[in-house]
């Protein structure tokens, strides 16, 4: 998209009006030269006066009057380092210029760079990337990026929105929980696969284009929140058809705990950010290592995936409510040591601030 489009969309959702500012208002300045992600551009909306350049020259300037913005634009239209500052903070992108993330209580540094023919693909990369923060299971970290990144591409360039993209991986979702229900669950996997990676592009696809809603966001997590219950249950009906069958009373109870302690687990999670604003995994590095691998459906499909290896799911079902009860305590522990931590005056903060 034009940096046009790309700024109306980003003043659009920080709730900013775009257009050309008159008198002597103060006004938000978008350097056309340059591509920024849109942290920047709320952090200068927050802060009269700041200024971000690059090789001396202006990206974004929030400036509080006539003069200041005269001085601002002849800079940026004529590409030269700025050197009229007054009361203006001026701050320079490459000594490594950080802002605060309010949501995490994390400072970050959001990517800005020039952009040119042969900057497209690095702005494109630095814009995928830069809305991959925060912290997550082993698989979304290490795995899926470089898939993603892919097929965010090509569904951005193909004009399609995050929701038609939520809408596949729904109906892949459904499919793979038949196949499961089915025994074909090397079939449901395959699906499963593309419907987890395709979870990925929504979310990523929304904030690089600039297209994040509340409906997506509802539709995109509810899938998210919802499925995994219904994944677990089918796989146990399967095991019938595969040639593995557990006894009706042992199947039940591993479908009880799995589901029910599932829950739990978020009612805990609920109640660490309800008592201090912030999730769970980010308060301390050991709670973000164990992100990684606890017992949420990525991980939880690592664990059937290798029991399917030796042909053995049933096993892994067992393996899966095992997991949830252990994940589930470690949360519980979690939980209860921030709660004497804050009874004894500790500040719980996040070890990413």
């Amino acid at each position: 998209m034009s940096i046009d489009e790309r700024t109306r969309r980003m003043a659009a959702a920080a709730k900013l009006p775009f257009g050309e500012a008159v008198g002597d208002s103060p006004a938000l300045m978008v350097n056309r030269g340059f591509v920024f992600d849109p942290p920047w551009l709320r952090h200068h909306a927050a802060n009269p006066g700041a200024v971000l350049t690059i090789g001396g020259v202006p990206v974004i300037a929030h400036v509080r009057n006539a003069a200041e913005r005269e001085a601002v634009a002849q800079a940026m239209a004529t590409g030269t380092p700025f050197g009229v500052r007054g009361t203006l903070a001026v701050t320079a992108y490459e000594d490594g210029a950080e802002i605060v993330n309010e949501a995490l209580r994390k400072r970050e540094r959001p990517f800005a760079m020039p952009l040119r023919p042969d900057t497209v693909k690095a702005a494109e990369r630095a814009s995928y990337f830069g809305a991959y923060k925060g912290v997550t299971d082993l698989l979304t970290k290490y795995l899926w990026p470089e898939w993603a990144l892919v097929l965010t591409r090509i569904a951005a360039r193909i004009g399609m929105t995050p929701n038609m993209v939520t809408g596949i991986g729904a109906a892949l979702c459904v499919a793979a929980t038949i196949a499961f229900w089915h025994g074909h669950y090397w079939l449901g996997m395959a699906m499963g696969l593309v419907f987890m990676v395709l979870d990925t592009v929504d979310g990523k696809l929304a904030r690089c284009t600039i297209t994040s809603s509340w409906w997506g966001n509802i539709f995109d997590h509810g899938i998210d929140l919802v499925h995994p219950p219904f994944w677990w249950w089918a796989w146990g009906v399967g095991l019938t058809a595969y040639g593995r069958p557990l006894p009706q009373g042992e199947l039940w109870l591993l479908l009880a705990v799995i589901v029910g302690v599932y829950i739990l687990q978020r009612f805990v999670e609920g109640a660490f950010m309800r008592l201090y604003g912030m999730h769970i995994h980010v308060w301390r590095k050991v709670d973000s290592q164990f992100r990684l691998i606890t017992a949420r459906r990525n991980p939880n499909m690592v664990i059937l995936f290798v029991a399917m290896l030796f042909q053995r799911p049933d096993i892994g079902l067992i393996v899966v409510a095992w997991w949830t009860v252990i994940s589930f305590v470690v949360h519980g522990v979690q939980l209860v040591q921030a709660m004497v931590a804050r009874a004894r005056g500790r500040e719980i903060a996040s070890w990413l601030a």
